[in-house]
C-alpha cells in the first residue's frame, strides 16, 4: 500500500506563495502519476495538478494555469506544487494523490481515478 504525507501549507497573504510536497512510500515502482486536488469548506474536490510519471507530462487546472507548477523528484518519491500569486479563492485543504498502473481507462482529472491519497494540508490565503 502505497503513503502520502504532504507537507507545506500554511497561511499567506494574497500575492504570496506557498510550496506543498508530497512524499511517497511503499510500493512505489507501480505509481503511474500524482496528482494535487484541493477541496474548500462545502465544495467538491476540485483537480488542481498532475504529472505521469511515464512521459513526464504535466496538466493543470485553468484556475492555476501560470501560477502553478507541479514536479517531482522520482529520486525521493516525493512532487511538488510550488504556488505563486495565490488568492483568497486558492483557500482549500490541498491533498496529494497517486495513481498506480492503470488496468482501465480513466483520467487523472477525476478524483475518484486515484489509488492512494495523502492527509491533506491546509492553504489559506487572506485578502
Amino acid at each position: 500500500q502505497v503513503q502520502l504525507v504532504e507537507s507545506g501549507g500554511g497561511l499567506v497573504q494574497a500575492g504570496g506563495s506557498l510550496s506543498l510536497a508530497c512524499v511517497a512510500s511503499g510500493p512505489t515502482s507501480k505509481i503511474y502519476a500524482m496528482g494535487w486536488f484541493r477541496q474548500a469548506p462545502g465544495k467538491e474536490r476540485q483537480f488542481v495538478a498532475s504529472s505521469r510519471r511515464t512521459d513526464g507530462v504535466s496538466d493543470y487546472a485553468d484556475s492555476v494555469k501560470g501560477r502553478f507548477t507541479i514536479s517531482r523528484d522520482d529520486a525521493k518519491n516525493t512532487v511538488y506544487l510550488q504556488m505563486i500569486k495565490l488568492q483568497p479563492e486558492d483557500t482549500a485543504v490541498y491533498y496529494c494523490a497517486a495513481k498506480d498502473i492503470p488496468v482501465r481507462s480513466g483520467s487523472l482529472y477525476v478524483w475518484d481515478w486515484y489509488d492512494y491519497w495523502g492527509q491533506g494540508t491546509q492553504v489559506t490565503v487572506s485578502s
